[in-house]
């Protein structure tokens, strides 16, 4: 786990890599730097367009240009696509069910000194409750590339969540396998259940190292798509675990842990914790004392996980 590497930037790469494909167009609201769509642009400048800081005119030109066929990747912050262009998105893009893919950067606390106004803590709330959406938030560079290649090939609308924050490596290329809408089992474990997304994810398995520290074995799954949601993987991890803790950089409300709570009422009801942004603004300030001020590191989610385990209830 050497290499850290923002999802933004293997976003940015992997357009540059499969744009071969003449159907891929790319649409960027001015930030083509930040969300390195200027990867894209440098290739295949007669497929890239600047729509300037008119985020709702990206969304809404994405999908008359995907219903001539095309597949639209349009990019932007998290927080002004999911924010400001929500309207076009929903009547535009999903209602009609088009090929646009939306390639969302800067998401969470992790934007750091932009704060409040540019932090995305709702997006995989706001995105996942719209008919048609596919959403993804993805763990690290190896699973981004595969995880944009899996949304040229969907048929539909797709959001992709991607981060500022340069993170490890998690997977290695040679092994990896990306399946959409499939959950990725990355260390067993028969005490607690972790189950994470995004950058948590390596805070995940971090965690797991402190549990084990203590004696307690937990298991941790990377839900990379959290819409359509792995119920399988979640329900199993339930029955043999009989606990679970939910691990986001978004808000504990609609976003994983809800998804998962709503997974565990319906068929197998087990004792849950969601670590989370717990219902508040985020703040300027470094990522990573962000991170820790609002109760997002490794530390926390072990901490969560003996809470958790005081929930048991042996079968």
């Amino acid at each position: 786990m050497a290499d850290k590497i923002a999802t933004r930037e293997a976003y940015g790469n992997a357009l540059a890599e499969y744009g071969s494909d003449t159907k891929i167009v790319v649409f960027d609201a001015d930030l083509s730097k930040s969300t390195k769509t200027d990867n894209f642009r440098k290739k295949y400048p007669e497929r890239f367009f600047n729509m300037g800081i008119a985020e709702g005119n990206m969304m809404a030109t994405a999908a008359g240009m995907a219903s001539c066929g095309k597949i639209v990747f349009a990019s932007t912050f998290a927080m002004f696509a999911a924010g400001r262009a929500f309207e076009q998105i929903r009547n535009s893009i999903c209602y009609p069910k088009l090929n646009v893919k939306i390639g969302a950067t800067h998401a969470g606390l992790s934007v750091g000194e932009d704060g409040a106004s540019h932090q995305a803590i709702e997006d995989i709330a706001i995105m996942r409750a719209i008919p048609n959406m596919t959403v993804i938030s993805p763990a690290d560079a190896v699973e981004t590339r595969y995880a944009v290649k899996a949304a040229i090939e969907h048929e539909g609308p797709v959001y992709l969540r991607l981060g500022r924050l340069s993170v490890p490596v998690i997977y290695d290329e040679s092994n990896y396998k990306y399946e959409l809408g499939k959950g990725i089992t990355l260390s067993d474990g028969n005490d607690v259940t972790i189950i994470s997304t995004g950058l948590m994810v390596h805070a995940a398995l971090e965690a797991k190292a402190l549990l084990r520290e203590e004696g307690i074995n937990a298991r941790v799954i990377d839900i990379h798509t959290i819409k359509p949601i792995d119920g399988d993987i979640i329900v199993k991890a339930a029955r043999e675990t009989g606990v679970i803790v939910t691990a986001e950089e978004h808000n504990v409300i609609g976003g994983l842990g809800s998804a998962v709570a709503e997974v565990l009422s319906e068929n197998y009801p087990v004792p849950l914790i969601r670590v989370g942004v717990k219902d508040k603004f985020g703040k300027s300030g470094k990522p990573d004392i962000l991170l820790q001020m609002y109760g997002l590191t490794a530390t926390d989610i072990a901490k969560e996980a003996k809470n958790a385990l005081k929930k048991k209830v042996e079968k």
